[in-house]
């Protein structure tokens, strides 16, 4: 094993971040407080939606989403397989069901021809995941959903930042979740939002994410003061903390910054692998612009030759990682009637991916190594080395 260890992904948090998240400390309100309504406005500002709300995790965000989209027990949605689980379990914890649409071959994005196949009289939501940060298909996945009256809610985990036909990620669905890990485009630590541009929904959403509580003078019962609230549906501690939005605004300042150089490192990736035999670069499609919060190459010649490459990139001191064990191969999901072969699109996909490292805060000669080390060991595991 190398004593050089490059991760697939790594926050980048200079000083500015740091003094602002001590002001924070040093203020009046470490939560619930003016820091947190900043950070909305800023992501409001930057992509265009009309409403923000933050949350603790992009996982709360997904949630709290389906919530406001009046997702409830007796419905489905419809997502991609090839996903963190998150998409698909927010839906299950509102009780509604989950089904599969099988992805595109190139892009391992929702496949807008197979969606209409599988809508239903209860499907309530269309879930497209813009994997690795390129934005899924939305002109072909509106026009469907429009056609039924669907709700599209656009799961934007790996996409900030990213444009589709000019458009940033942010306004192309009714609803959009966002995530703020430390791997993600900007991180809190841990958070997340939903941007919509329906007052409504977003009403419901801020609701949700603080036990479902309303505050709201206007109607005081007789007899009840300023201290009245009310619990007008079952809500979650959802709320997301002024530390971490100090962070998250901070981190916006430099989100553009962020892009442009996972997109100068990709670019060097793509040009270094293009040629390399037994290895496809990712494809990126007409009139979109990446975030590449991922860059996931596929090997030829299956599982075997995966695991093979994967450990060698991993004993030379390259993190790379696997995204990601399609949901419907997890034994809650295989409850539930999946099996494998079900979606072989998706599953191709997973067993010949390897995510690379890929983050701003990357070197010219840390990618130079990753290029070198990866060239070097496809040649010799797919030229028939050990």
């Amino acid at each position: 094993m190398s004593d050089l260890f490059i991760p697939y992904g790594r926050q980048w948090v200079d000083d500015e971040d740091i003094q602002c998240v001590v002001d924070v400390l040093c203020s009046d309100f470490l939560t619930t407080g003016p820091a947190v309504e900043r950070f909305e406005q800023t992501l409001a500002h930057y992509t265009g939606a009309r409403h923000v709300v933050a949350v603790n995790s992009g996982t709360a965000a997904l949630h709290t989403a389906y919530y406001a989209a009046g997702l409830q027990a007796g419905d489905e949605i419809i997502t991609s397989p090839l996903t963190f689980v998150a998409t698909a379990n927010a839906a299950l914890y509102l009780g509604a069901t989950v089904k599969f649409v099988d992805v595109r071959p190139d892009t391992g994005t929702l496949d807008p021809s197979r969606l209409e196949e599988a809508i239903t009289r209860k499907t309530k939501l269309i879930v497209p995941v813009d994997y690795a940060g390129h934005p899924a298909d939305y002109d072909n996945i509106r026009a469907i959903a429009q056609r039924y009256g669907i709700t599209v809610v656009a799961d934007a985990a790996h996409s900030l930042g990213a444009v589709y036909r000019g458009r940033k990620v942010g306004t192309l669905a009714g609803l959009t979740t966002v995530s703020f890990h430390p791997v993600k485009p900007v991180t809190t630590g841990e958070g997340g939002a939903v941007l919509t541009d329906d007052p409504e929904w977003a009403r419901r959403a801020a609701q949700f994410r603080s036990h479902g509580i309303v505050r709201d003078s206007r109607r005081l019962p007789a007899g009840e003061g300023p201290w009245y609230y009310e619990m007008q549906d079952i809500g979650y501690n959802y709320r997301i903390t002024d530390i971490q939005c100090a962070l998250g605004t901070s981190q916006m300042r430099r989100l553009d910054e962020f892009i442009r150089r996972r997109r100068v490192i990709a670019e060097r990736y793509t040009e270094a692998f293009r040629d390399l035999p037994g290895l496809e670069v990712p494809v990126v499609l007409p009139g979109v612009e990446p975030g590449w919060h991922l860059y996931v190459v596929r090997l030829e010649g299956g599982p075997a030759v995966r695991r093979r490459v994967f450990e060698r990139l991993r004993e030379a001191g390259i993190g790379v990682q696997v995204h990601y064990i399609p949901v419907h191969f997890h034994p809650v999901y295989r409850k539930m009637g999946y099996t494998e072969g079900m979606y072989p699109c998706a599953e191709d996909f997973y067993r010949r991916a390897i995510s690379l490292p890929l983050y701003p805060k990357m070197t010219d000669d840390e990618v130079e190594f990753v290029v070198e080390t990866v060239r070097r060991v496809v040649r010799d595991v797919v030229g028939g080395g050990s």
